[in-house]
């Protein structure tokens, strides 16, 4: 079966330093460059998603007029307002510098319609809408996915889900993921809904085994 690796948000804005950084961030680039490195030997496709918000994006407390961290509501979807973060073309949207970039094939971006939010790297939160992600990896007869990244409770979550309902075979690697936790126990019930939904919850080492 042809697999591929899909890292999620291995950008700037997520990681240490960052608009919206998440904890233990550049461990998450550690293990994604060790995986590329086991992909690449096993000629793995390796591809990428990128939050790519423009700057009047409505799910930015600021412009929406709303408190970083709350939860309200976007054109009737339930949203958690964020502080401005990976902005097209400004530095917090790129990868993270140590990320192995050039292995990367194929780039999806997300959350470009300035009125709703796209955690999922296959659909818009409202599922109205779809990135190319699904018909590119029909393209490449790709059926199972690889996916880690940033973050356990939002981006990594929705993507697994939309992925399982689409039909992939699905594994998180574990260790490669780090969460947001506004609330303190929010990557484990993620973690527990992703295993409970049918994905292959697996560290970084046993890989190969799959392969």
């Amino acid at each position: 079966m042809k697999t591929a690796l899909l890292l999620i948000d291995l950008q700037n804005d997520f990681c240490t330093g960052g608009a919206l950084a998440v904890k233990d961030s550049d461990a998450v680039i550690k293990v994604a460059n060790n995986v590329i490195a086991r992909c690449q030997e096993n000629t793995i496709t390796v591809i990428a998603t990128q939050d790519w918000h423009p700057a009047n994006h409505m799910s930015f407390a600021e412009n929406s007029g709303q408190k970083v961290g709350e939860l309200g509501e976007l054109n009737g979807i339930p949203q958690i307002w964020w502080p401005n973060h990976c902005i097209q073309g400004e530095f917090g949207a790129e990868f993270h510098p140590l990320l192995n970039q050039s292995a990367i094939q194929e780039i999806f971006r997300k959350g470009e319609n300035p009125q709703i939010d796209s955690y999922s790297a296959f659909f818009d939160n409202d599922h109205k809408s779809k990135t190319h992600l699904d018909a590119w990896l029909t393209e490449q007869n790709i059926k199972r996915l690889l996916v880690m990244g940033i973050a356990t409770d939002y981006c990594v979550k929705f993507t697994v889900l939309d992925a399982l309902a689409l039909g992939y075979e699905t594994y998180v690697i574990i260790d490669g993921c780090r969460g947001v936790n506004i609330q303190k126990n929010d990557s484990q019930r993620a973690v527990e809904e992703m295993d409970r939904k049918g994905a292959k919850l697996i560290p970084q080492n046993e890989i190969l085994f799959i392969l």
